[in-house]
């Protein structure tokens, strides 16, 4: 049966129309991206088959745009369709910091890392630099690969907070393998962070290490 048969509430755009997207399947979502299945399979069977070959969900969109377009059911014109719509999804999250959005909440600020850095396949290590009431000046990728004392330079902080003439900071850095647990070095590093920030009276406000679920907070476990 064609999608254009099915019961309206089952059909994925007239359902969002109806309900909103969140009422959608992850199967029903990228359906909609993909406007038409595979021959003789509508576009939800053909999106779920691709979800459950290549998933979950997470998994198959972070996958490089040259890998995405070989998959049954993609090729270059859908890979690019989604790989824009992850883009807009960052830019939209990235617009409240440029409208300087307050960052008193550690949840959202949390939440911020996890939009910027979950998904990287190597470590990346961030800084959102703010103003005396906390709002948003910049976030700033600083360091990628392996994210230790080596590699984690506490000057090139502290340079960066003075061009930007913040008062305060919160840094961050994701875990490629999911696991969110802060190592003996991540601890190390925030120690020295914050003892180089204050010498330059930038207060640092928390380090959030990103990975899979919710994010870990070193001020909330009082390590920072």
């Amino acid at each position: 049966m064609h999608i254009r048969e099915w019961p309206p509430d089952e059909r994925p755009r007239e359902r969002l129309l109806a309900y909103g997207a969140t009422a959608l399947s992850d199967a029903q979502l990228l359906a909609i991206f993909l406007g038409s299945g595979l021959r003789g399979r509508d576009a939800v069977t053909t999106a779920r088959d691709l979800i459950h070959a290549h998933g979950p969900l997470r998994t198959l969109l972070e996958k490089p745009a040259a890998a995405l377009m070989k998959l049954p059911g993609l090729g270059p014109a859908r890979a690019c369709l989604l790989l824009a719509a992850l883009e807009l999804g960052q830019r939209f999250v990235g617009a409240d910091l440029k409208r300087g959005a307050l960052m008193t909440d550690p949840q959202a600020a949390g939440q911020y890392f996890v939009q910027r850095l979950r998904g990287r396949p190597h470590e990346v290590f961030a800084v959102l630099f703010l103003d005396t009431r906390h709002r948003a000046i910049a976030f700033e990728e600083l360091f990628h690969g392996t994210i230790d004392g080596a590699h984690v330079h506490p000057r090139e902080v502290a340079r960066r907070a003075l061009a930007l003439n913040a008062a305060a900071a919160i840094c961050g850095h994701n875990h490629p393998s999911g696991n969110p647990e802060p190592s003996g070095s991540d601890r190390t590093i925030t120690a020295r962070l914050k003892e180089a920030l204050l010498l330059v009276d930038v207060r640092l406000l928390d380090h959030i290490v990103v990975g899979d679920g919710t994010p870990v907070s070193l001020a909330a476990r009082g390590w920072l």
